[in-house]
């Protein structure tokens, strides 16, 4: 049998750039203070040997991932399903889209949409022991959502460098606590 499944769901440090100003926007100088952050806090909690990290490979998550990633001697495995949610319109458009994602239900949303959030699932269905992810407010989102049975795109407002835990503690993977919250806009 194997060993009972942690996830550590990290959402990147705050962005250099908005959603609707960059692509794939790095950390600002405040996104990279959160992550040696929120690294030395995760570094401080684990007890479990043989950690794995995981990032989206946009690099706001993978530049909040270095920190822990130095600290442990540890490498950064990257994959896609763990990608902000894919935008259908171009870049100028993306905040007006995004808001408005926001405030619907699953069952309004296209199929590739739904293929977006169950390539998420299948990635975190797919861990074993104990996995650090370094991803994207919706992503997030998408899997609380899942696992707590919400058809709600957006069931809260993860904080940059919060880290939500999903773990196996009742029987099967669901969501143990949500990372600290937001006060302010998604950038």
């Amino acid at each position: 049998m194997s060993s009972a499944r942690t996830v550590y769901l990290v959402r990147h440090g705050e962005a250099a750039a908005s959603w609707g100003q960059s692509p794939d926007p790095g950390l600002s100088e405040l996104g990279h203070a959160q992550a040696k952050k929120t690294a030395q806090q995760l570094e401080a909690n684990l007890s479990e040997p043989g950690v794995t990290l995981m990032s989206s490979p946009l690099l706001r998550a993978q530049e909040t991932a270095i920190p822990l990633a130095t600290s442990l001697g540890l490498e950064v495995s990257i994959d896609e399903r763990f990608r902000e949610v894919p935008s259908p319109v171009p870049l100028a458009e993306r905040q007006d889209w995004l808001r408005g994602f926001m405030r619907q239900q699953w069952h309004e949303q296209e199929p590739a949409l739904h293929q977006w959030r169950q390539n998420i699932v299948e990635a975190v269905e797919s861990l074993s022991g104990t996995t650090i992810v370094f991803t994207h407010f919706l992503v997030i989102n998408a899997l609380v959502g899942w696992y707590q049975k919400h058809e709600e795109t957006l069931v809260f407002w993860p904080d940059n460098a919060s880290v939500t835990l999903l773990d196996e503690s009742t029987g099967s993977l669901a969501v143990s606590s949500l990372g600290e919250q937001m006060s302010s806009v998604v950038n």
